[in-house]
């Protein structure tokens, strides 16, 4: 779909059946809140795991949308996220929308193929070569493989967030790429825009 237009009507379903249990959770809590019989840790703990996956929902949602204009191949980068989410291979993918990325990219090894989940996935399979770095993907072509990116100054306070993040970071801080992260400690998948991280769920 690179027509601008984002059709996720699944994704939006689920966001408006979680937020409607978020609104059904809250009024039964404020009914219990004034029993001081009942503790409501265990309940609002729940209502904090709905807020954690309608944020996850919402992130893949607004993914889609940011992508889609840019590339056609939105469906091969979502298989190769959960191929390599679950098997827990990191990687790191710079797609390419408004701003020139040459000036911010440093020691690449040309590619020139056509973006697909499988070539991907090969990429960053541990122990290649080029699995290290990130891949650069313009359209509907993997332009390039162990890219450097800029890493962000940002203070890390999140012991899971690695080099992989800081870099996805601190490219978005100084374009408007989207950039994909996969931890191979984790295998948590998340995209970085504007200077941004958000955790996704493909």
């Amino acid at each position: 779909m690179a027509n601008g237009i984002c059709d996720s009507s699944s994704l939006k379903d689920h966001i408006e059946k979680q937020l409607e249990e978020i609104s059904s959770l809250a009024k039964r809590n404020i009914e219990l809140l004034s029993n001081e019989k009942i503790c409501l840790v265990q309940e609002f703990e729940n209502m904090r795991n709905v807020m954690t996956d309608i944020v996850t929902t919402a992130a893949s949602f607004y993914l889609k949308c940011y992508l889609s204009p840019y590339t056609s191949k939105f469906e091969d980068l979502t298989i190769c996220i959960r191929n390599l989410s679950e098997r827990k291979h990191g990687a790191l993918i710079v797609v390419e929308r408004n701003d020139s990325l040459d000036p911010l990219l440093r020691s690449n090894v040309p590619i020139g193929g056509t973006l697909s989940h499988s070539l991907i996935e090969a990429i960053f399979y541990p122990g290649n070569p080029l699995h290290d770095g990130a891949i650069l993907i313009r359209s509907e072509t993997v332009i390039s493989a162990a890219n450097v990116l800029p890493l962000s100054n940002i203070v890390v306070t999140d012991r899971k967030m690695g080099t992989r993040h800081r870099a996805a970071i601190g490219l978005t801080e100084r374009c408007d790429a989207i950039v994909l992260v996969v931890s191979e400690e984790t295998g948590q998948a998340s995209f970085a825009i504007n200077g941004a991280l958000h955790p996704i769920h493909m």
